[in-house]
């Protein structure tokens, strides 16, 4: 069997994963979490599906995973929110609370495992103060009015994660401009207050900046070396480049061995964003689709190739998966130390970078064979829910209700189908899906 191997961010290759543990079978995970300023996204569903089949995969070969993802429970969106809604920035806790129970719930229904530890930064404030001072005293930091800001140029290696030259990049997204940098694309490690709120700091009252945030909660939780720091592709810069800066420029040892990005969720092409306003919420598509039908239609693409997120494809998925588990209804699990040929084939996919659509290319080429003998229709059930973390459970009946509107756009149709009017025929049809009614036609 093959060893599992992950596409590496920084070296753009397939990195073996057993040889990055120095522990006795142990593997660290840090995957950076949600801002909870608001309910999660389809793009939020994506990631954390694509961590918890890598997560499910490495414990069901035997490792011991240490999962570490974070929520960032104070920032400025949560308190432009906060002002908001109750005309105070200080609620933002408030916030974070009902975003994150949301952001649980949702995490539930898509079945996806808790990790072994979930910080939250309000939590951590006192290790990130010791790291932004182990920064200072290090020379890689500085102070202005009570800000502290991180020295590019005290890191000659910025860049390497993201690959880019400095001379090319420019100050833009998330980088802000301030006549205190040094260096336009220095940034924030602690923001002071005017008013002495918030937190107390050798360099006066204020929050954390962004950044600094995720190196001290890995440090805390999973020690100075992380095996694999996961996340979506959008964060590669310039939140994990400066994660890599700020942790590796006070130690020898590597920050991380193994950077895994998943890649956008688009819409039209173009990628899903909340400014762009071409987002849906977790919750909203949950109103109309089952979750774990959500979880299939994820799994179908590999998770380093943009998803072009469509209704209409995840309506197909929803009705695959509803057929795979009514296939598997009556099917027990079965585990084995000595699996089928078939099943290696299988978990051969997965190994190699988390191929989920290999793995169900497999499946579906091979399922008369499957489903014809019992015992490997277990074990084939077992990689399933256990790896690919979909429950099997039989989705329930849609009965659906024949309304007189409904019934008056059917009749229109079967009379516009009569007529030979197909332009008009196929316009009801499109009306009654969107009302959520299937036409199946039959000749005339």
């Amino acid at each position: 069997m093959k060893h599992v191997c992950l596409t590496n961010s920084m070296s753009k290759e397939k990195q073996p994963i057993g040889i990055i543990t120095d522990h006795d079978n142990v593997i660290t995970l840090y995957v950076c979490g949600i801002t909870p300023y608001d309910a999660p996204h389809i793009g939020h569903g994506r990631c954390y599906t694509t961590f918890d089949v890598l997560y499910r995969l490495l414990e069901f070969l035997k490792y011991r995973v240490i999962y570490c993802r974070n929520f960032t429970d104070i920032d400025d969106k949560l308190i432009q929110k906060s002002k908001n809604e109750f005309g105070t920035p200080y609620k933002f806790e408030e916030i974070a609370k009902r975003y994150i129970a949301i952001f649980e719930r949702d995490m539930e229904l898509l079945n996806c495992k808790e990790p072994t530890y979930e910080p939250r930064v309000t939590q951590t404030i006192a290790e990130i103060i010791a790291f932004v001072q182990a920064l200072i005293d290090a020379g890689k930091a500085y102070i202005v009015d009570g800000d502290v800001y991180f020295s590019i140029d005290a890191y000659p290696e910025y860049g390497a994660l993201s690959h880019r030259n400095l001379e090319d990049l420019q100050p833009g997204a998330r980088i802000a401009l301030s006549e205190k940098k040094r260096n336009p694309l220095d940034f924030a490690l602690w923001k002071s207050e005017p008013n002495g709120d918030y937190y107390v700091s050798p360099w006066g009252n204020g929050r954390p900046g962004w950044h600094i945030e995720c190196s001290a909660m890995a440090k805390k939780f999973l020690g100075k070396t992380i095996d694999i720091h996961g996340g979506g592709m959008d964060l590669i810069f310039p939140h994990h480049e400066n994660e890599l800066a700020q942790s590796q420029s006070i130690q020898k040892e590597p920050f991380v061995k193994l950077w895994a990005h998943n890649a956008f969720v688009q819409i039209n092409k173009e990628k899903m964003s909340k400014s762009l306003g071409n987002f849906f919420l977790l919750d909203d598509i949950f109103k109309h689709y089952d979750p774990q039908a959500v979880r299939f239609y994820f799994l179908q693409h590999h998770y380093r190739n943009p998803l072009d997120f469509s209704l209409h494809d995840l309506e197909v998925a929803q009705k695959s998966y509803t057929k795979l588990a009514k296939q598997f209804a009556a099917i027990e699990k079965i585990y084995s130390d000595i699996p089928y040929s078939l099943i290696t084939h299988m978990l051969d996919f997965l190994k190699d970078d988390l191929n989920t659509p290999g793995m169900l290319g497999v499946f579906y080429k091979h399922s008369d064979e499957i489903f014809a003998d019992a015992i490997l229709a277990g074990q084939v059930k077992t990689v399933f829910q256990d790896i690919l973390g979909l429950t099997l459970i039989p989705l329930p009946e849609k009965i659906q209700e024949i309304t007189p509107e409904i019934k008056e756009l059917l009749e229109a149709r079967i009379a516009a189908r009569v007529a030979k009017n197909w332009k008009k025929s196929d316009e009801l049809r499109d009306q009654l899906k969107s009302l959520g009614y299937d036409v199946q036609d039959k000749k005339i």
